[in-house]
């Protein structure tokens, strides 16, 4: 099991005890909701988007499913593709639906209000992110009649093609009101993640655009060139530099740990650098290794192979390093290198392989940046890849991104909607695939029974179309 991280708690904490004395308050009727400025609630949001969601099992699950990390421990686990209901209750019932959409739903209500322009923006953006990585997870979700209680105690699922509009939609909101006056109160050290840079959040707002067009390439009903050029206009307006990156940082105090050092401690199970990954960095001399991963004990690198049995000491492999994985690593929600691999592909379906090779060189530059290895070494790498073709670009591209891109929930979906990188099943299987989606939460299907959740993990999500 994972240290429980407090910092949630204690935000959440603060948040209450500012109300605390309303609450006492004998003129106050205290089975209606209380006002709560938006500066209390942004916090706790962003801190659960970042631990709880992308840093947490969903973050994990990625990573042991597209082979970068390994989990030291006996078959069937989640490593090996056995996941359950009662192992997603916590990710829908508790950290999507109510920490954070019901109070970005309450901090857009609030700054709506109060005509706070820059809260809505930042809290369409969020939302609009975490209804995504929601529909991509499990495909048909409550959104059109979602958090109505008490009107609506058994909210619909919609289908994942209205969702991705409303996504989409809810982005274009997000840059309308990023684009109004400035308002009398603003974010400032409460947005952990652009400190209410309102230019930043825009150019975020622009690349989730981008990934959400490039996600439906192969949709029903989408053209894949078509969507690549919605993205590439996206795009022009996005990030321009590492400086853009979307980032949650962690002090590194107790308690206050970047999720991935909490999730590769020893009382997670035992967590190694998986052997497909290091294989890959291996076999192309590629110089991120020893930035990314530890040597094991024979001085080298060495990954565990996926879902084998579990080794005595799982220290004689080789770890993730402190870069992604220190006490005060921040976590990335977006960065730079994904515009332009995102720009790299979408320039290939639409120009060709010529035409994508310098962007698809920059988006691996972008990344050695950001690691800070050496530009002899990052240009040795870059001239040692294979030119691009027709019929080898998409899957240099993604191979490229998916390094660029190590523990970042995109991996899983680009090797859904790409079938790259080209992965072996797990030794010791509990299927015998790797799963395509998420099964519904135990305490949703027990709540709000609807004929969707009646699917396995081999089902697809509309977009994942053979």
């Amino acid at each position: 099991m994972r240290k429980i991280n407090f910092a949630i708690i204690l935000l959440g904490a603060a948040t209450l005890g500012s109300s605390c004395k309303k609450f006492l308050d004998i003129n106050q009727d205290p089975n209606n909701p209380l006002q709560v400025a938006e500066k209390l609630i942004l916090p706790p949001v962003e801190v659960t988007v970042s631990t709880q969601v992308v840093g947490g099992f969903n973050g994990t699950n990625a990573a042991y499913w597209m082979q970068q990390l390994s989990l030291n421990q006996p078959a069937p686990d989640q490593e090996t593709y056995r996941i359950l209901p009662s192992d997603v209750d916590n990710t829908w019932t508790f950290y999507l639906y109510p920490n954070i959409f019901n109070n970005l739903k309450e901090m857009m209500a609030e700054a709506r209000k109060s005509g706070h322009n820059e809260y809505m923006a930042i809290g369409k953006a969020l939302y609009a992110f975490n209804l995504a990585i929601t529909t991509d997870l499990w495909d048909k979700v409550p959104y059109s009649q979602a958090l109505q209680t008490p009107s609506v105690m058994k909210p619909k699922y919609d289908n994942q093609e209205a969702v991705y509009i409303g996504i989409q939609q809810m982005l274009d909101s997000a840059l309308y009101y990023a684009n109004k006056p400035g308002s009398k109160i603003v974010p400032g050290g409460d947005d952990y993640i652009y400190q209410g840079d309102m230019e930043k959040w825009k150019k975020f707002i622009y690349l989730m655009k981008a990934r959400f067009y490039l996600r439906l390439t192969k949709a029903p009903g989408h053209d894949a060139k078509l969507q690549a050029d919605s993205a590439l206009t996206a795009l022009s307006n996005a990030f321009g530099s590492n400086d853009d990156n979307a980032t949650v940082p962690y002090p590194g105090t107790a308690q206050a740990e970047s999720p991935w050092y909490q999730n590769t401690l020893p009382g997670a199970g035992g967590v190694t650098m998986s052997k497909t990954f290091i294989d890959f960095l291996a076999n192309n001399n590629d110089p991120r290794l020893p930035i990314i991963a530890t040597k094991d004990a024979a001085g080298g690198y060495s990954g565990r192979v996926p879902g084998d049995d579990p080794v005595a000491d799982p220290t004689e492999l080789s770890l993730v390093n402190t870069f992604y994985a220190g006490a005060s690593s921040p976590l990335f929600l977006a960065t730079y290198s994904e515009a332009l691999f995102i720009k790299a592909e979408a320039t290939f379906r639409k120009q060709g392989a010529a035409a994508a090779q310098p962007v698809l060189a920059a988006a691996i530059r972008s990344h050695m940046d950001l690691l800070k290895v050496p530009s002899a070494a990052a240009d040795a790498y870059i001239s040692s890849r294979p030119a691009l073709t027709a019929d080898n670009a998409l899957e240099q591209i993604i191979y490229e991104k998916y390094v660029a891109g190590f523990l970042s929930i995109e991996t899983y979906n680009d090797w859904r909607r790409t079938g790259y990188p080209q992965l072996q099943l797990a030794k010791n299987a509990f299927v015998n695939y790797i799963p395509r989606r998420w099964p519904y939460a135990s305490g949703e299907v027990l709540t709000n029974p609807q004929p969707e959740q009646k699917v396995t993990t081999a089902d697809r999500v509309w977009w994942d179309t053979k």
